[in-house]
């Protein structure tokens, strides 16, 4: 008899499950299938940063049984942008554990060290931008409706500059943009949605969420190597998304 498949734990279901090339004779083609725990060692690696290590514990399999589903999940990333296939998302052996979000790498969750390295990796120097959805001194819980950011420009472990700018008005789904365009390294925040989050990782800008207080002493903190956020205030409704996140009754769909 066969040995039965571990079902793997899978931290949200997807927000979208159709992906179409622009081509419309490439969306007559048939779709590539990925499953639900493939897209979910795709999120862990590739989006949450974790080692293939990292990423079997969350599954809550073993470390081989990761590698495969991230493989098969790459290649057929590669078979659909290459050949101009459509993907559809669905399936797979799973059960949602909202509850185990895991945290990402030591390196992201410590000070400035990983970011400046990164930095210095793509031929820029020790000088890292921070903005803090902003209010009154405080951090600001909205990151969707927030009005102001406070950036901050840190160079070898000080700051050495900082102001408030305003949103310009923008929601959102263009807050990422903006950001992005002034520089900034990293955000340091209350709520934010899922898709905000995949919006400021493809600008190359790392998410602290969950954050609550003052400002200053947060970013102080994240200069220490000792900001404290909350890894499940990366799925929630405070931006209107079409997905909660789960707990108090309501589900990530």
């Amino acid at each position: 008899m066969a040995r039965p498949c571990k079902r793997r734990r899978v931290f949200c279901e997807p927000c979208c499950r159709h992906f179409a090339p622009a081509d419309t004779a490439g969306c007559s083609l048939q779709p590539v299938i990925m499953t639900v725990d493939e897209l979910e060692s795709v999120r862990l690696i590739d989006l949450e940063g974790l080692s293939q290590e990292e990423c079997a514990e969350s599954l809550g399999v073993a470390r081989s049984t990761a590698q495969n589903l991230y493989g098969r999940a790459r290649l057929k990333i590669a078979r659909c942008i290459v050949n101009g296939r459509p993907l559809k998302i669905t399936g797979g052996d799973y059960i949602l554990c909202p509850e185990e979000q895991p945290r990402k790498k030591a390196a992201y969750t410590g000070g400035l060290d990983e970011l400046v390295k990164e930095n210095n990796d793509n031929g820029r120097n020790n000088a890292v931008r921070v903005a803090v959805t902003y209010e009154n001194g405080k951090i600001f819980q909205h990151f969707g409706h927030t009005e102001e950011f406070k950036v901050y420009d840190i160079e070898d472990g000080k700051i050495i500059k900082s102001a408030v700018t305003g949103s310009d008005g923008q929601g959102h789904g263009a807050l990422a943009g903006l950001l992005a365009g002034r520089g900034v390294d990293a955000l340091i925040c209350g709520g934010i949605g899922a898709g905000a989050i995949m919006a400021l990782a493809e600008a190359g800008i790392r998410v602290y969420a969950g954050v609550s207080g003052e400002a200053d002493a947060a970013v102080d903190a994240l200069i220490a190597g000792t900001l404290q956020y909350q890894e499940n205030a990366s799925c929630s409704h405070h931006e209107h998304e079409h997905h909660d996140c789960h707990g108090g009754g309501h589900s990530c769909h």
